[in-house]
C-alpha cells in the first residue's frame, strides 16, 4: 500500500508519468515491489564494478529502470524517459522513507516526542 501512496504521489507531481486507473495504480506496487525484491539484487550484483567506479551513483540508473521496467510491463502505466522514471522512484522511495521512520517494527503507528526536562 505504501508503494502505491507513492506512485500516486509521483504520478501527481512528476511530468512524464502517468497512471490510468487503481487498478492499474495497485497493480504497478505489487509488481514493483517485486521486482525489487528479485530482479534488482542480481541486476545490482552484476552492475557492481560500474557501481563501485562511480561511487554508488549507477545505483540511480538502476533503480530508475527498475521503475522504467514496470511501465513497461503495465500498459496502463507510462513513464516518458530516464529523468521522469528517476523523479518517480525518488518519490517513491521519500515516500516509503517516511513510512518507515512512522511505523514501528510492530506495523503500529507511533511518533517519538522528545522533551527536555528541567534539572
Amino acid at each position: 500500500m505504501i508503494n502505491a501512496v507513492g506512485l500516486a504521489l509521483a504520478a501527481a507531481l512528476v511530468p512524464g508519468i502517468a497512471i490510468r486507473g487503481l487498478g492499474t495504480l495497485l497493480f504497478a506496487a505489487l509488481l514493483m515491489g517485486v521486482v525489487n525484491a528479485l530482479l534488482r539484487p542480481l541486476i545490482i550484483l552484476v552492475t557492481l564494478p560500474l557501481t563501485i567506479v562511480t561511487f554508488g551513483l549507477f545505483l540511480l540508473v538502476v533503480n530508475a529502470a527498475m521503475f522504467g521496467l514496470v511501465a513497461r510491463l503495465l500498459s496502463g502505466f507510462d513513464v516518458a524517459g530516464f529523468w521522469a522514471a528517476l523523479l518517480g522512484w525518488l518519490t517513491v522511495s521519500l515516500v516509503s522513507a517516511v513510512s518507515s521512520w512512522t511505523i514501528g517494527p510492530d506495523g503500529r503507528y507511533e511518533i517519538l516526542i522528545i522533551e527536555k526536562r528541567p534539572r
